[in-house]
């Protein structure tokens, strides 16, 4: 699209269309998208304490759970709130830095999570097909390094893209963005230049970290599954392909709707499907992913059971200090 006369550089709010088929249910939406955002944070920040506090957690699985669990906190956290308040609002608008900032942050922790299940992919078959030498590959400082090449590979290679964005002209005040959150399809439908190369370069970024970590999550899960049919229980098999498949569904969830959304030479799409797909990657997985990798397990379980004792216990022998200093008082 070529450059109009009546573009704005100096571009201060965008409108956020939210879901426009659906404002009729607009308070039973707000009530399903928030309860979904408190049990997504209740079950991420339960993961991310019991981890923290548990000695018998202290491994590599339960090490990259945790750093899950924190990028699912965010990511949910840079998107719903800002929709939740919108639900509530007449005016739908938010601040051109707030939807860069916005745009940046989505990005830059989803490809940290598509790389951080590719780790996680990789430290599951080292523990099941090389158990021997599974200690001493996955170190604890092993571990830490690999933990911070996904935040940083995320990190920076949207950093580029999201400049690029912020520095487009925009066609007017007030454009409508087609969508929930400041996506990149919507954002770069807005710009009143051609944006083919800025799509093109999305698309191969893109095509890299969600391809890639793909290929590194299915390698390593077919190894798995070769391994689990080596087994001679029939009942460990069957314990092992439940909680492969649980995985497999999160994973087939998360890089479907991605490669669905990103990996495509135009932004350009249905509106209604793509924020359709967008609430798969956005409410459905972070809402998934504490039940289906750490709350259905044993050891978290016993450990989550354990911080509540000691919790009720802490409380219980404060309040009884409380009334003994209040009863002396008295005295």
């Amino acid at each position: 699209m070529a450059p109009s006369g009546n573009q704005t550089s100096g571009m201060t709010e965008f409108v956020l269309a939210g879901f426009p088929n659906l404002n009729s249910t607009r308070v039973e939406l707000f009530s399903v998208f928030l309860l979904v955002y408190l049990l997504t944070l209740t079950g991420n920040v339960l993961i991310v304490g019991v981890v923290g506090a548990d000695t018998r957690l202290q491994t590599p699985m339960y090490f990259f759970l945790g750093n899950l669990s924190c990028l699912e906190i965010l990511i949910t956290s840079v998107i719903i709130p800002k929709m939740l308040s919108n639900f509530l609002s007449r005016q739908h608008t938010i601040s051109f830095a707030a939807c860069i900032t916005q745009f940046y942050f989505y990005f830059f922790l989803g490809a940290s999570e598509f790389l951080l299940l590719a780790v996680m992919s990789v430290d599951r078959y080292l523990a099941i097909c090389h158990p021997l030498r599974y200690p001493v590959l996955m170190s604890g400082s092993v571990c830490f390094r690999m933990a911070l090449a996904c935040w940083i590979g995320g990190l920076l290679p949207v950093l580029g893209p999201t400049v690029a964005v912020a520095l487009l002209p925009f066609c007017k005040q007030g454009a409508v963005v087609q969508h929930f959150f400041c996506d990149s399809g919507p954002l770069l439908h807005l710009a009143c230049t051609n944006t083919k190369k800025l799509e093109e370069t999305d698309f191969v970024l893109a095509s890299l970290v969600i391809v890639s970590s793909l290929m590194i999550t299915a390698a390593s899960y077919s190894h798995i599954i070769l391994a689990v049919l080596r087994i001679p229980s029939a009942s460990g098999r069957q314990k092992a392909f439940s909680t492969c498949t649980s995985h497999l569904m999160v994973v087939t969830l998360f890089y479907g709707s991605a490669i669905f959304l990103y990996v495509r030479p135009s932004q350009s799409g249905s509106v209604d499907t793509n924020w359709a797909v967008t609430v798969i990657t956005t409410f459905v997985t972070p809402l998934l992913n504490p039940f289906i990798y750490a709350l259905r397990n044993e050891r978290v379980k016993e450990a989550l059971k354990d911080m509540l004792r000691k919790v009720v216990a802490d409380f219980l022998r404060n309040l009884l200090l409380t009334e003994n200093l209040n009863q002396k008082a008295v005295r």
